[in-house]
């Protein structure tokens, strides 16, 4: 289960990040360090042009509008009046101000827990082959038959290992948070960070006491974690994913369809939806919204990457598998509505309406948007694992308008990919930094989080860069600066889910980490070239 592409197996390791609050990956490029060079571009090499606001789509789970970093960079409808009621620029959606939610009724309720995908093809097919006698079935019939039992196994297998996994992690939380408060309680301190547990360990007699004190102190050190309440929180996340997983995600009796009100088997219908891009949990969409166009002037917070952009909020991607249906339309909507990029933070290994996504991609395509995707968390080769939306159509040509993107890490060592990270040495086109990346949450507060989720954004904010800066670039020349300009590593590295060794060039096309220095470099060589044939 990939739920928007932040990696989960790196939840309850992320807490050394969390002390860090420093964003890293804007720094310059070094020896040792993998920086995009964001800080030096705008220094040196963009100082005395103006940008032109380009708008960026964000297909996520939902964006905190309300955010002191983000309220500013929202794209705002220009022919749309807010709270009327009314479809004032007739679009077909009422009141979308900031954008549109496509998993939310038009009661005003909105979905937050989903199926994955593998759940939903099983429950569909249980009723035509549950008990048949394979051998008994037509030739036709046999392949989806099989479907039908390989679905069955993925299911089962998954309800039992999160279940098993929750009822655990949730065993260990109620021991914890019992021996936190208790030990608060016995030392008479409001926090319960390495200083105050070192202290205690050295000088307390009662043995009782003692043994939970050193417990934490090693659990808070092998976390890299300063306090106990960092650990609760971090718990308390994970504790969530796992609860969704065994309650919702692979739970073949859930359906959460009915709130949004329309027929999911229609892939031509677009009309429903609210105007609620936040939705009840927008705390990955708020993430990259951050990474990709934070407000640069305020003096609050972080800096985003691209400093004059319009982030458009499509709500499409719940907490489990979105479905293809909304990702065409949330697609379909962007572009209609005058995003140059769309950023697709979300991914899923089974596509049964995969054409209707290419059919957007290809309206996109024509319309000249770029779309940037997270190459997923599963440690894999997408060049042999399936991985959707797909970096190639069903006849097997690339897609020339998408870029897909692994997640590496700051330093320039063994660790420079990011162990979560999908690779493709044919359908991964280049890394960005996607590990403890700090960014905006709800609430106007700040975190770091850890996935490819966060790599494609960084990619979107440079793609952003690029068209703001020369708007005459087509979606074809930013993607190919983004590429030729990615900074190349023969770095021996850790293969994501192995033990093996092999050169970073090898994981993806350009073997390169994105770089917006030499990205604008090559812009700009571009423009003079363009100009000086001008005259």
């Amino acid at each position: 289960m990939k739920k928007l592409l932040i990696s989960a197996s790196v939840c309850l390791l992320s807490m050394a990040a969390s002390a860090q609050e420093t964003q890293w990956y804007l720094r310059d490029k070094t020896d040792n360090t993998a920086g995009i060079s964001v800080e030096r571009t705008y220094r040196e090499l963009l100082k005395d042009r103006k940008p032109t606001p380009v708008i960026v789509a964000v297909i996520d789970g939902g964006i905190d509008t309300t955010h002191e970093d983000l309220r500013r960079v929202l794209w705002v409808n220009p022919k749309e009046i807010a709270g009327n009621g009314k479809d004032d620029d007739k679009n077909g959606y009422v009141d979308d101000v900031h954008g549109w939610n496509f998993i939310g009724g038009k009661d005003g309720r909105n979905v937050d827990f989903e199926t994955a995908e593998v759940t939903r093809l099983y429950a569909q097919l249980k009723p035509k082959y549950e008990g048949k006698d394979r051998k008994a079935l037509k030739p036709d019939q046999q392949k989806e038959y099989d479907l039908y039992v390989k679905t069955k196994a993925e299911v089962e297998k998954n309800q039992t290992k999160y279940k098993t996994e929750y009822q655990g992690i949730s065993q260990f939380y109620k021991q914890y948070s019992e021996a936190v408060t208790t030990l608060k309680k016995a030392l008479n301190v409001s926090k319960l960070d390495t200083t105050t547990l070192s202290k205690a360990a050295d000088t307390l007699t009662d043995a009782a006491l003692k043994r939970p004190v050193m417990g934490i102190l090693r659990l808070l050190r092998q976390q890299n974690a300063p306090n106990t309440d960092v650990v609760m929180g971090e718990l308390e996340k994970y504790n969530d994913q796992l609860k969704s997983r065994a309650e919702y995600n692979y739970n073949p009796e859930f359906n959460s369809r009915t709130i949004v009100g329309d027929n999911p088997d229609d892939m031509t219908q677009r009309d429903y939806g609210n105007p609620d891009i936040a939705g009840p949990r927008p705390d990955h969409g708020t993430h990259v919204a951050g990474i990709i166009g934070a407000d640069r002037t305020n003096n609050l917070g972080i800096m985003g990457i691209a400093d004059a952009v319009q982030i458009m909020g499509v709500r499409a991607v719940p907490d489990g598998d979105e479905r293809d249906k909304d990702v065409a339309n949330a697609i379909r909507y962007a572009v209609d509505n005058g995003a140059k990029i769309i950023n697709m933070s979300f991914g899923k290994d089974y596509s049964p309406q995969r054409k209707t996504v290419e059919d957007a991609e290809r309206y996109a395509l024509s319309k000249g948007v770029l779309m940037i995707h997270a190459a997923g968390n599963d440690g894999k080769d997408i060049d042999t694992a399936a991985n959707y939306p797909a970096p190639r159509f069903m006849d097997g040509s690339a897609i020339p308008n998408v870029i897909t993107v692994g997640a590496s890490a700051e330093p320039n060592t063994a660790d420079l990919v990011a162990s979560f990270s999908n690779y493709g040495k044919q359908n991964v086109d280049v890394f960005a930094p996607g590990k403890d990346i700090y960014s905006t949450v709800p609430g106007s507060k700040y975190e770091n989080n850890s996935g490819t989720s966060m790599a494609s954004p960084v990619v979107a904010g440079v793609a952003a860069v690029l068209k703001s800066y020369f708007p005459k670039l087509t979606y074809a020349d930013i993607k190919r600066i983004i590429l030729e300009s990615a900074t190349p590593y023969k770095t021996k590295v850790t293969k994501p889910e192995s033990t093996d060794t092999v050169d970073f060039s090898s994981l993806s096309k350009t073997g390169g980490v994105v770089n917006l220095y030499d990205a604008v470099k090559l812009a700009l060589a571009q423009d003079a070239a363009s100009s000086g044939k001008g005259k």
